[in-house]
Order: C-alpha cells, then sequence, then structure tokens
C-alpha cells in the first residue's frame, strides 16, 4: 500500500559528511542516506574539500534516500513539495561563471594558512582584532570565510584572472551547492542566506546586507558577492541531472543556525550541537548583543523576508568529534568512532590526563591561533582507556568554557530553566548517541543535559524552513514542537562540586600550556 503524503527532504552537508533525509508532515524522517567524503590536508593546518565531489555525495544521498523511502511504500515523487539545505559554515569556494568549475578547492572552516593575513590586519587596522566585531560581531580570525577569500585573491593566479574577467563568483558551501542544484552555468542562482553571510566577516548585522566600507577595507570585489536572503522563502526549482528535477528550494541555513530551528529555541534558550566540532548557541532574540568574553554575536535566524531577526551569542569550538577521528584514523587506537564509549568505560576517571585538541588552534572564548594540541598528565599508569576517556572530556570541558562566557554576556537571558528551575542545555548532533559523553557533560556543567529522540535537529531545522516557506508548518507548529519530550532523555549532574571545581581548575592550566606552540619545530 503507499504511505502517500507531503513530504519536505533536507540537504545536510556537512565537514565530513554529506547526508539526505526525507520528512513526512509530523516531521518523522522517513528515509535518508549518508557519505563520508576525502578530507585534503596539503600542509600543516590546512584544511580543503573537492568541491566536485561534494556535489556527488549530494547527488548520490538523494538519489539513496528517495529509494529507501520508494521501498518502504512512501511515494517520494508524488509527495515531494520543498527540499531544505543547511550546510557546514565558513568553508569557502571560488569559481568560474562560465564554466562552473572551481578554481581551487574549498577552504574549510577549520583551516588556519590565513594566520599572516590576520596578523597583518590587526597591526594595520584601527581596533586591531575587534575592528570589525561592531559591524559583523566577529573578530579577526582565520575562522572566517573573507579571511580565505583574501588568501584566494592574493595566492592563486586563476582565482585573480578569473575575478579581473569578471568569471568569478564566491561562496560558501550553501551558495556553491544552490548554484550547481538551480542550473549551473545554465542560469545558477548566485544566493546565500543571512546565516551563512552572517560567517564571512561581510556582512552588516543591522542592514543585514554586505558592508560596504568593510569590503573596500579589504579590497573585495562586491560583484563576486552572492544575493543575501532569508532562510526560509522559494529559492528556486531544483534543475534537470538531479534525483527531484522541479522540486523547489525554500529554505536554507548555516548548520548551527539550522539546529537551533531543529531544537526549537525560543529567545533565552541554547544548544549545543556536537559534531566535527561543536557549536554552542544562545537566543538573544531581535537583541544584538555584543560579547565581552570571547564569544560571538551572529545571526539565529530569519525565517522569511517579513519576519523578525532573531541573533544569537555563539560559541564555536573547532574540535570536537573530529578529535575521536583523530583517535580513529591517525593513532589507531580505536577502529571505529562508536568504539570509544566503550573503551572509556573500562576506567572511572583519566587518571590524571587532560587532552587539549588545539590541532588549529582554539576558538572561543580563547581565541588562540598559536594554539597546539597537548596531552598532559601521563604516567606510567595511563593506557589507552584514559586516553580515550579525556578526549571525551575535553569536548565537554569546551563546551562549559563557552556556557560560562554566555552566561556572563548575557546574565540571566542565557538561562534556560526547565520545570524545576534548573539550567537546562539541549543537545544534538551525532556525538550525542554516545551516553557517557552526555554524563560527563552533565557532571562538569553541574546542570542537566537533554537529547531529543532525534539527534539529527540539523537536518530537521532545515526542513522546517522549507516546509514554513510552503505552508507545510507554521511557526507556532516548529517552535511548540521545542515543548514535546517523548523520548528524550535527560542526564543530570552526579559529580560531586568539590571534584568539579578541582577538575575544572586542573582543565584551566592543560589549557594554558597550549599556548604559544603553533612555531615550535618538531
Amino acid at each position: 500500500m503507499s504511505k502517500e503524503n507531503v513530504f519536505i527532504g533536507s540537504i545536510d552537508q556537512g565537514t565530513t559528511s554529506t547526508r539526505f533525509i526525507l520528512y513526512d508532515k509530523n516531521a518523522r524522517p522517513i528515509g535518508s542516506h549518508q557519505v563520508e567524503f576525502t578530507q585534503f590536508y596539503p600542509q600543516a593546518g590546512w584544511v580543503e574539500h573537492d568541491p566536485m565531489e561534494i556535489l556527488e555525495s549530494v547527488r548520490i544521498c538523494m538519489s539513496k534516500a528517495i529509494d529507501k523511502a520508494t521501498v518502504d511504500g512512501y511515494n517520494v515523487d508524488g509527495g515531494l513539495k520543498a527540499v531544505g539545505l543547511t550546510n557546514q559554515r565558513e568553508t569557502t569556494v571560488v569559481w568560474s561563471k562560465s564554466t562552473g568549475l572551481h578554481l581551487y578547492n574549498a577552504i574549510v572552516w577549520m583551516d588556519v594558512r590565513t594566520s599572516s593575513i590576520c596578523r597583518k590586519l590587526e597591526k594595520e587596522l584601527s581596533g586591531g582584532r575587534t575592528h570589525f566585531v561592531e559591524t559583523c560581531g566577529l573578530p579577526i580570525s582565520t575562522y572566517f570565510s573573507a579571511l580565505k577569500l583574501l588568501w584566494l585573491l592574493d595566492n592563486v593566479k586563476a582565482v585573480k584572472e578569473a575575478v579581473a574577467k569578471k568569471d568569478a563568483l564566491f561562496g560558501t558551501i550553501d551558495t556553491w551547492l544552490i548554484w550547481n542544484l538551480t542550473g549551473g552555468v545554465d542560469g545558477g542562482l548566485h544566493l546565500t542566506d543571512v546565516s551563512n553571510a552572517s560567517r564571512t566577516m561581510l556582512m552588516n548585522l543591522k542592514t543585514l546586507d554586505w558592508d560596504k566600507p568593510t569590503l573596500e577595507k579589504l579590497g573585495i570585489p562586491s560583484e563576486i558577492l552572492p544575493k543575501i536572503i532569508s532562510n526560509s522563502e522559494i529559492i528556486g526549482d531544483i534543475s534537470s541531472g538531479w534525483p527531484i528535477k522541479g522540486i523547489p528550494i525554500a529554505g536554507c541555513l548555516g548548520d548551527q543556525h539550522a539546529a537551533m530551528v531543529g531544537q526549537a529555541c525560543n529567545k533565552g534558550e541554547a544548544k549545543s550541537t556536537y559534531g566535527t566540532g561543536a557549536f554552542i548557541l544562545l537566543n538573544t532574540g531581535e537583541e544584538l548583543i555584543k560579547s565581552n568574553h570571547g564569544l560571538l554575536s551572529t545571526l539565529a535566524f530569519k525565517l522569511g523576508p517579513n519576519a523578525p531577526t532573531n541573533y544569537a551569542l555563539e560559541g564555536s569550538i573547532a574540535i570536537a568529534g573530529a578529535a575521536v577521528q583523530w583517535l580513529r584514523d591517525s593513532l589507531g587506537i580505536i577502529s571505529s568512532a562508536s568504539e570509544i564509549e566503550d573503551l572509556a568505560l573500562k576506567v572511572e576517571s583519566t587518571g590524571g590526563v587532560y587532552f587539549v585538541p588545539a590541532f588549529n588552534g582554539l576558538f572561543a572564548p580563547w581565541w588562540r591561533d598559536d594554539a597546539r594540541g597537548v596531552c598532559i598528565g601521563i604516567t606510567r599508569f595511563t593506557n589507552k582507556s584514559h586516553i580515550a576517556r579525556a578526549v571525551l572530556e575535553s569536548m565537554c570541558f569546551q563546551v562549559k568554557d563557552v556556557l560560562d562566557s554566555m552566561h556572563k554576556d548575557a546574565g540571566e537571558k542565557g538561562e534556560v530553566k526547565n520545570e524545576k528551575g534548573e539550567f537546562l542545555l539541549r543537545v544534538d548532533g551525532g556525538a550525542t548517541v554516545n551516553n557517557l559523553l552526555m554524563q560527563i557533560q552533565a557532571d562538569l556543567l553541574g546542570s542537566p543535559v537533554i537529547r531529543p529522540a532525534d539527534i539529527e535537529t540539523t537536518a530537521l531545522g532545515a526542513a522546517y524552513a522549507a516546509g514554513l516557506a510552503i505552508g507545510v508548518w507554521t511557526e507556532k507548529d516548529i517552535f511548540s514542537s521545542g515543548e514535546k519530550k517523548e523520548k528524550a532523555t535527560i542526564f543530570g549532574p552526579m559529580l560531586h562540586e568539590e571534584l568539579r571545581k578541582k577538575k575544572v581548575d586542573s582543565w584551566c592550566k592543560a589549557v594554558s600550556r597550549t599556548f604559544d606552540l603553533a612555531d615550535l619545530s618538531l
């Protein structure tokens, strides 16, 4: 029997993998597929992706997810009404308008090759590192797209020539995907959304447009930039050559903003997403709060061209799940990411070991691109289980650092309370399947952590945005869903306050040991 219904598709293009998920009108997943793609490390601190491989991963995921749903009896061809898109942010691509080919590999958000450009700008500009904070909410950092674009303009001949010929297009991954999905060289739309644009260091947070003084100061030509749109509106139809030709793209958000929508974060509510990195966002409503404690001011979401703009405070952590991948791929301590929980459970503590994964520097709240990873407190007693547990703890310590800063900036606005009046952190992302990780997080925070039944809230948020644009859902439908507690798991703190404080003090000492290590010879 055919299960014909209304379906919304969601492209979730992440740092290490792509997935496509189909949702029914009750926002339940009915088919999905995921594909990992290649990570390129040309030099220490450099990280790149092949933009064409990313396109192919999207194509495969679409096709396989539809096949799976069809086998399960869902008439996707008759019921798919719109597609939403969410993506790894800050990752930068420049391509040729005439050929559709990228002019250099995508430079990934965690790449630190722009350190020297950052130092140069800090010295030249009044205000130094915080020169652009007033307009874009972001410090000068290797993290953001504008610096990656400057590197491409300075170092890649093909990019310079294409810009001179007015044949170059710049974009983050959402822009690259939308342009290709809507026709590419055959009329593809050159667009980005407010959330991704807010991460370039080029968008004015108040006007929601490219900031002309910033472009002039950095020497970036405005004609290579995409048009900025809201997070929820009909963008354009998917062109021929894709598995779902003719379906409108109707939602687009950067991954962390999508997770906020998927978690139904209203004003004053916070979420933490655990993926390759970890990202904690607090919805500050229509109020743009400037951070004094190492956080970023950014867009939360704007769910329609005429919808109010919600802002957020954000703390970004470069290395979270990526540290687990490092244990697997570089050290061979585990053979799959899922093994880390069992390995870490073989010991009751780290045995005094602290691991700080500053592989490419530290983001919030430290902002030290001269930091490098350390593992300290090692004795003859230390074994691989202690190391595994220390890796899990490192993710949770970093989240605590950000939340501590968030509370200092937002005060009572940063507190999310449950019916017992307790602080509550909503969590999502692939790593949250690890129960030990979630328990450690609750222990180090000293407050409950709530994990929803569907941890893929990033993809869900993009689906919500697309469904909202075409009338499948209302904002009330989406944001009241945050009140649903069915099958959610709550992890309560079990660690004594005195031990928690000792561990946090030791962690801070370990972090301080990572500073100024970037230039040490191997």
